[in-house]
């Protein structure tokens, strides 16, 4: 579903019509000229977003309990994130469990931007391990030269 867009004037300016909307859809974009657009939703739509991201965490822990769910996560991981082919197994089943703990997060705590940088820094490492030059670059042994104590500032 498209989610109607209005402008922030409206919602002095024609108040009323926005609630209107807000009770056939559920959700409305707020556009700013001057700054980040908004969104503005109905409480029930929010606990239903919340309810649906809890259920989805609870599920994914559920299935990690068990030897069999936790290769069916393994195996779907793909279909949802097809960076995680260059991860190694050990790394997908961190990835996962991380990735179970930030949705928790972003439903219990309502901190949502962690979930968002576990999924940025997972799909940076994957392109790292894509590529095998910057791989050899970035994993080769550095010098034992001692450059001194590092002071903190």
């Amino acid at each position: 579903m498209v989610t109607p867009t209005v402008p922030f004037s409206d919602l002095s300016k024609h108040s009323k019509r926005v609630a209107e909307t807000l009770d056939r859809v559920h959700r409305v974009q707020v556009k700013r000229r001057d700054g980040e657009d908004l969104f503005i939703s109905t409480a029930r739509h929010d606990r239903q977003r919340e309810e649906t991201a809890d259920i989805a965490a609870r599920m994914v822990a559920a299935l990690l309990a068990s030897d069999e769910g936790s290769r069916a996560v393994l195996h779907a991981l793909p279909t949802v994130f097809p960076w995680v082919r260059h991860l190694s197994l050990d790394e997908k089943k961190e990835f996962v469990q991380e990735l179970v703990d930030a949705t928790r997060d972003a439903v219990e705590l309502d901190v949502h931007a962690t979930l968002h940088r576990l999924i940025v820094e997972w799909r940076a490492t994957a392109r790292v391990l894509a590529d095998p030059s910057l791989t050899a670059q970035l994993t080769r042994a550095l010098p034992d030269d001692d450059h001194g104590e590092v002071i903190a500032s």
